[in-house]
């Protein structure tokens, strides 16, 4: 059994001794990425739980594979949900009790839905050639377009304009030609 497939077991049963391990391995992770972007200790305990919370609720309901490391599935899904909370938290009025809880069940939808999307674009990341994805990766990270040129060695900005175009083309198509696209998107 793999460690994603181990801890996905351990938090639907609720095995305090592996979610403790968890705690131990991921959580100070999570703890300096909140704290490092504008959160405290409360909130980095909080994203954590409500990532544990998402990451267990949606794995009884569809029993999902992480193709990958579940720390680093853990820490995308907590990363998600912290951006998420200061997105939410720009334009905070005081609410009462009902309103909030409201709100809490609506954005934890909303942040699986985001996860949904984050994982099928991931996916289809790996669909496209190895070139597409080094100058997608390049692009994503906000890399300047003579970054490109000299990391890709292509004879000017130009070609790495078109490069990028062309790449985010091909990965959009690969991403509206899957049936789920439609499903996210209408969420």
């Amino acid at each position: 059994m793999t460690d994603s497939a181990h801890f996905l077991k351990a938090l639907e049963s609720g095995n305090s001794n592996e979610i403790r391990i968890l705690y131990q391995t991921s959580f100070p992770k999570i703890r300096a990425f909140v704290m490092k972007n504008k959160g405290n200790e409360y909130d980095a305990e909080d994203i954590f739980q409500k990532a544990l919370l998402q990451i267990a609720v949606r794995y009884k309901k569809e029993k999902f594979i992480i193709k990958k490391s579940f720390e680093g599935y853990l820490y995308i899904v907590c990363r998600n949900l912290w951006r998420r909370e200061l997105n939410k938290s720009k334009g905070r009025v005081t609410k009462d009790n009902l309103e909030e809880h409201y709100e809490e069940s609506t954005d934890m939808a909303l942040a699986l839905m985001e996860q949904k999307r984050w994982e099928l674009f991931e996916e289809k990341l790996t669909e496209i050639s190895e070139n597409c994805r080094k100058i997608l990766t390049l692009f994503f990270n906000k890399a300047s377009y003579a970054h490109m040129v000299e990391v890709m060695e292509y004879n000017s900005e130009t070609v790495a304009r078109q490069r990028v175009f062309k790449c985010k083309a091909k990965l959009k198509q690969l991403i509206l030609g899957d049936k789920r696209s439609n499903v996210l998107k209408q969420l």
